[in-house]
């Protein structure tokens, strides 16, 4: 493994559904600034559309919304080329018809040093994963209906 890839953090990858198209932008400013102050570094981020008939379309990272106020020139060429046709197939499969989406793969950088210390020391990551916050709400929830009946 090359020095370069052994100073790599955890890659992760999100697809955010816009349902009726409806994009507010209210999330981008947070996304500058989580590159901004360097913990994620964007390797990839395009947006996709899928229309009644189900097809599913890539779109031009512009201003999305039409109000003329969202400037997403920021993230122009945000495309390490990881994401592929295949890829743009699938996220369509968890959209629904009529609805728009960001498609985000990211570095964090937050974690290198970490990962990087535990790579020289022999260790390899074995299983990731992510708990959804309605299922965390939901087990939570559970907990407190339990230790409300005792």
């Amino acid at each position: 493994m090359s020095d370069e890839l052994q100073e790599v953090g955890p890659i992760d990858y999100l697809v955010v559904e816009f349902p009726g198209n409806r994009m507010t932008g209210e999330g981008f400013p947070l996304l500058v600034d989580l590159v901004d102050r360097g913990l994620i570094r964007i390797l990839d981020l395009l947006f996709v559309r899928k229309e009644e008939d189900g097809s599913v379309t890539g779109m031009e990272i512009a201003d999305l919304t039409g109000d003329g106020e969202l400037d997403l020139a920021v993230f122009e060429g945000a495309s390490s080329g990881l994401l592929d046709q295949d890829d743009i197939a699938e996220a369509g499969t968890a959209l629904q018809p009529g609805s728009s989406a960001g498609i985000l793969v990211y570095e964090n950088l937050w974690a290198a040093p970490f990962a990087t210390a535990l790579r020289r020391g022999g260790a390899r990551m074995v299983a990731s994963g992510r708990i959804p916050v309605p299922a965390l709400l939901d087990t939570l929830e559970s907990l407190d209906a339990t230790e409300a009946a005792h």
